[in-house]
This record gives C-alpha cells, structure tokens and sequence, in this order.
C-alpha cells in the first residue's frame, strides 16, 4: 500500500484555494492526532503554507508561493497521466 500523505497534502492545498482561511478552521478539518497521517504537520514541514496574524485579528492560512509550485507541478503530471 502506498503512503497516502503526499495525496492528502495535495487535497489541503487544493482545499485551501487562493483566499486565506482561518487558522481554527484549518487545523479543525485537516490537524489529526493519527501518527500515519501528518497531512497538516507535512504540508507544515514543507514550507506550503503560510500563516499570517494581525494583531486584533484572526489568524489566516494560506498556500504558500511553494505549494503553489508543488500543486501546480502535480496537476500538470495528473493531466499528463489521463
């Protein structure tokens, strides 16, 4: 069976779109206390996301200028591949 994390990370990526979310709602949806399934630790680890916080405000996540890349590159190859 093969590691299911990279598919998840891209779900995330692909979840979170181009506008911020907030912080709560995101690791709500996609932190996990399963050690087999790291998604948000490694999209984290990665350096795919960005988190942002204004004072007064909530905190924001966003996909970074490299998870874009990254999600970009992946489509490309899953077009390529149908």
């Amino acid at each position: 069976m093969s590691d299911p994390v990279p598919a998840l990370v891209l779900d995330l990526l692909e979840w979170l779109g181009r506008d911020p979310r907030p912080y709560g709602e995101v690791l709500e949806a996609w932190r996990t206390s399963c050690p087999r399934l790291p998604v948000w630790e490694t999209a984290h680890e990665q350096g795919f996301l960005d988190h942002r916080h204004q004072p007064g405000s909530e905190a924001t996540v966003t996909v970074s200028a490299k998870g874009r890349e990254h999600l970009a590159i992946h489509r490309q190859r899953w077009r390529q591949a149908r």
